[in-house]
């Protein structure tokens, strides 16, 4: 085991029973870390029920930054005996796994190459708190402090987190407190302290905030002018609305009347909240609904209509593993297909890939301008490690001078002076027409039909009236390339050889890349922040000889989206996949373009 001593570069994994307040001893944890100006990212892997089963809280401490899943386990507490022997296999070599020593273990359950660290938690606790519930969750906040202890952490910064944590609670402060100065107390008397593993003080979180995508995200929606919000709740999507019904009583009420001037409905299921998103779409509001992969599978048919008859609407997809209910509270990218062409017929969606939540931000506020400015429904695409985890992004900045673009909303001066208001007429070329709202004026009023329809709003079933319809749909996705965010693109000079992708995976394939430069091979790198591609993903897919497109999905979603759209030869897109629930890390990213290097130098 070695000696040398590894500060601010270390993972810490705390498996727990779901249901015994672990969650706020592990945000003490990482907010202490971030406080102390370290960059850390924190997961969280809970299972889909209220209680009782296992959980896992993965918290990664990087000086350098990194935010993806390092792919390894340095520090293991295991405080569940049911998942002792799994969480004993996953500690790296070198490592260390604490648990509670109140009870016998199986000494057969040891490793040689790892160092296994008894405390006697339970049995603390039961001596200094009277209640079975405050022992409960107690013995969780004493692990903190012998974490703190073992790692080094700054314990003023824990006082002043519980302080601001309790400042209204004392007997919660004082046991809270005690708690953790057990813990430390007792891993300064009993062991060697720090560990090899330590949290040094410096200063890289300044003017940075830890946030997750789905709070972020109804910031964004805040921002945007969005008033109506319509949804059914489903995991991991509905703690987005959740959040936006506490800005909105924040920020949308009038402090004198306590009138809202905002609408918020939980509809009966996910059919009848996209339709409440389209009516008001068509009214004229901002308005949007939050989901996952089941509720667009709902959805489908209604987004259909929203493209067909060109109405505004915001659809946020948290996606989760499927297929069919799958595991809700796992993370996946698997839902790419299904909302690019969402409904039957010739339809294609606009699609936005945040990468974090400071992203989800940004491109909330861009789905509601691109929603209203190309009539359609916009689909912002997150996933479950974005929308619920915890994530260190630089602190949101406002333009105060952004004005939303509603596109081509005819006012009732400019509807009185036109001859005619035909509803789908195409009066500039661009594929997008000119709409009206109900009530501005009579000469805007115009029937609203899914069924066939002509360029002046008529019903029709005249085969070349349909078609003229459906090809001026398409000449609005061209001009939609032009309006939708660009890919971030890196180039590398004479680097044949690139990475694709798309959302979360960003942070895994950076830190890949720069493993890969350290040894020695050069890539491109291109993130897709938006369906339909734009030019510069042809360019970037025709420079490149090799493009490994790495993905969360097992069939390849993103590379066949690319194939279907683009100009490529499939031979040189070569597919990474991660699809096991699990947020993708950087090792496995490293792993695969390794092995793919030694194949290729191997033939």
């Amino acid at each position: 085991m070695s000696s040398k001593a590894r500060d601010n570069d270390f993972t810490i994994k705390i498996a727990n029973v779901n249901g015994t307040g672990s969650a706020s001893a592990n945000s003490l944890l990482m907010k202490a870390l971030f406080r102390m100006g370290i960059p850390v990212s924190g997961k969280n892997y809970f299972p889909s029920n209220i209680q009782g089963l296992p959980t896992w809280y993965e918290i990664r401490v990087t000086g350098e930054g990194h935010v993806a899943r390092s792919g390894r386990v340095d520090v293991m507490v295991a405080m569940n005996a049911e998942t002792y022997r799994k969480d004993l296999e996953c500690v790296a070599p070198g490592g260390y796994l604490i648990y509670d020593s109140t009870w016998p273990r199986n000494q057969l359950l040891n490793r040689s190459d790892i160092t296994i660290i008894g405390v006697p938690l339970a049995r603390m606790c039961n001596e200094h708190f009277s209640t079975a519930r405050a022992r409960i969750l107690m013995k969780n906040v004493a692990y903190v402090g012998v974490l703190a202890a073992l790692l080094e952490l700054d314990m003023e910064v824990i006082k002043a987190l519980l302080n601001e944590s309790f400042a209204s609670k004392k007997n919660l402060l004082e046991g809270n407190q005690q708690a953790i100065d057990m813990g430390f107390n007792y891993a300064r008397e009993h062991f060697s302290c720090p560990l090899p593993f330590r949290a040094r003080t410096i200063d890289k979180t300044r003017d940075h905030i830890l946030i997750d995508g789905n709070t972020a995200a109804a910031l964004g929606c805040l921002y945007a002018g969005a008033t109506v919000g319509a949804w059914y709740p489903i995991t991991p999507s509905t703690s987005l609305m959740d959040a936006f019904k506490g800005f909105c009583k924040r920020f949308r009420e009038d402090p004198e009347t306590g009138k809202s001037n905002y609408c918020i409905i939980q509809a009966e299921d996910e059919l009848a909240a996209i339709g409440m998103v389209l009516g008001a779409g068509w009214n004229g509001a901002r308005a949007f609904t939050p989901t996952s992969g089941p509720g667009i599978s709902l959805m489908s048919e209604f987004l259909g209509y929203g493209y067909f008859t060109e109405i505004p609407a915001v659809v946020f997809n948290v996606q989760r593993c499927g297929p069919s209910t799958g595991m809700p509270t796992r993370t996946q990218q698997a839902d790419i297909m299904a909302c690019a062409y969402a409904s039957h017929g010739d339809t294609r969606h606009v699609l936005l890939f945040p990468a974090n939540p400071e992203e989800c931000f940004y491109l909330s506020v861009a789905a509601f301008d691109l929603a209203e400015r190309l009539q359609t429904p916009v689909m912002v695409l997150t996933d479950l490690d974005i929308g619920m985890n915890d994530w260190m992004c630089p602190d949101l900045k406002w333009d105060e001078s952004y004005r939303p673009d509603r596109g081509k909303v005819l006012s009732a001066e400019e509807l009185e002076e036109i001859p005619k208001f035909y509803r789908y007429l195409d009066v500039d070329g661009d594929g997008i027409p000119q709409r009206s709202l109900p009530g501005v004026h009579p000469k805007g009023a115009f029937f609203t039909r899914g069924s066939g329809h002509n360029m002046y709003g008529a019903y029709t079933e005249d085969a070349n009236e349909y078609q003229q319809v459906v090809d001026r749909l398409l000449g609005k996705w061209e001009t939609a390339k032009k309006l939708v965010p660009a890919a971030e693109v890196e180039t590398v000079e004479k680097a044949r050889t690139g990475f694709l992708t798309i959302g979360s995976c960003d942070a895994a394939v950076r830190e890949a890349r720069e493993r890969l430069a350290a040894d020695g091979v050069a890539t491109s790198y291109l993130r897709v922040k938006a369906f339909p591609f734009g030019e510069e993903v042809q360019k970037f897919l025709d420079e490149h000889e090799r493009i490994y497109v790495v993905e969360q999905n097992r069939d390849a979603q993103l590379r066949s989206l690319l194939l279907l759209e683009m100009r490529v030869d499939q031979a040189k897109l070569v597919s990474v996949r991660h699809y096991n629930g699990l947020p993708i890390d950087s090792g496995s990213v490293f792993d695969a373009v390794n092995q793919d290097l030694a194949r290729g130098k191997a033939a």
